[in-house]
């Protein structure tokens, strides 16, 4: 008997490695703090971005007006934070000479100043509308995935709003992508419910396949797969931390898509679910990142424990929470390979990043003894605000 069990706990180890919930969960949550490091590559391809969306749906008013421009009084009139000011849209759009261009129409009231995008912007514009024709099939199975993640395969309208620019969703996906796909979607309205929802009308299992999956080549029953890690240049873990993560990376891996029913969420096994699911949701975004508020509101669809968002200061081996912007941005480490650039650039980011480039470029050039506090936001994108 003694034999037989000596030579069986091999067996069993191996068994709590690669079957899901082979063993018997405890509250194994460990207790490690790690200290936040920052990252200047991946907190240079957050700040690059500065001022980008806003900038970007002016521009899609604009380029969608049959008018060819939009007269200042038909723009929104809800200020923009830009800095420690906030300015009119129309005194936005007069900060990029190299994207908007403004001209007077008389009227009897006097010159009514107009917008009008620049020759180079259209043509971009131009571009990015038959990119997006072109990969309008990758954008609905990403949505399509982002509601298999859900308990009920199901999001209220408005928390896909927040997702909506990192996902690379046009403003108007409501009224005129969802209803050309009812074999994917239908909206509705639940009882003692004010808000549209988005419900998946079909399952399609060959989607419900992670990113971690497919780029590991493993196959859907694999449960042995380990996350890829990588730290900022200088970034040192005590060896508590680093023998809790080796420990943590050989839990069972399952499918982000799969039922969570049963797993203790005071376990780390709990935690490395949280993880995955995130892991795949940041892989749903063209980015790799989005702010760390726009997922505030999916715990209750994600079936996701309280303060489920420190995992990405557990792990910063897998996120790195940057700061820029004076927002925290959460972004995927292994889609920078420890770079500024993304290895795999969706079509539409290297539109996005020549509409950066194009801001940048019409940016007023003034040294910073010049420039007024109001103004530093223009002069530096390395400020970091210090509020986390």
């Amino acid at each position: 008997m003694v034999c037989w069990i000596s030579h069986a706990r091999p067996l069993i180890r191996r068994l709590r490695r690669c079957l899901p919930f082979f063993a018997v969960q405890r509250a194994t949550l460990v207790n490690v703090k790690i200290k936040w490091a920052k990252d200047r590559s991946l907190d240079s391809a957050v700040a690059r971005e500065r001022h980008l969306r806003q900038a970007h749906r002016l521009l899609e008013q604009i380029s969608s007006d049959p008018r060819g421009g939009v007269p200042a009084h038909d723009l929104p009139h809800r200020p923009i934070n830009f800095g420690n000011r906030s300015l009119l849209p129309s005194s936005f759009l007069l900060l990029f000479p190299t994207l908007f261009r403004r001209s007077s129409v008389p009227s009897r009231g006097g010159p009514v100043p107009w917008f009008h995008l620049t020759d180079s912007v259209s043509h971009l514009r131009e571009l990015e509308l038959r990119l997006l024709h072109a990969t309008e099939p990758d954008l609905v199975n990403r949505l399509r995935r982002l509601l298999m993640l859900t308990a009920d395969r199901s999001l209220p309208l408005h928390t896909i709003d927040q997702l909506s620019w990192d996902m690379g969703l046009p403003p108007d996906y409501h009224k005129n992508l969802i209803p050309r796909y009812p074999q994917f979607f239908a909206a509705y309205k639940p009882d003692n419910d004010e808000r549209t929802w988005l419900k998946l009308s079909s399952w399609d299992a060959r989607l419900a396949v992670s990113e971690l999956q497919i780029s590991s080549g493993a196959s859907v029953d694999d449960n042995c797969l380990a996350f890829p890690v990588s730290f900022t240049r200088g970034f040192g873990l005590r060896r508590k931390c680093i023998n809790w993560l080796k420990e943590w990376q050989t839990l069972p891996y399952t499918s982000p898509y799969a039922d969570p029913s049963g797993i203790d969420p005071r376990t780390d096994v709990s935690e490395k679910r949280i993880v995955r699911v995130f892991h795949e949701l940041l892989h749903l975004c063209l980015g790799k990142k989005t702010e760390r508020a726009n997922v505030s509101n999916l715990r209750k669809p994600l079936r996701l424990p309280q303060k489920f968002t420190k995992v990405f200061e557990r792990h910063p081996g897998i996120f790195y929470l940057s700061r820029k912007l004076c927002v925290q941005t959460v972004v995927l480490r292994e889609a920078y390979g420890g770079g500024r650039e993304l290895l795999r650039k969706h079509p539409i980011v290297t539109i996005r990043e020549s509409y950066a480039s194009l801001m940048r470029e019409g940016m007023p050039q003034r040294r910073p003894s010049q420039v007024s506090s109001d103004d530093a936001e223009l002069v530096s994108s390395e400020e970091e605000c210090c509020t986390s």
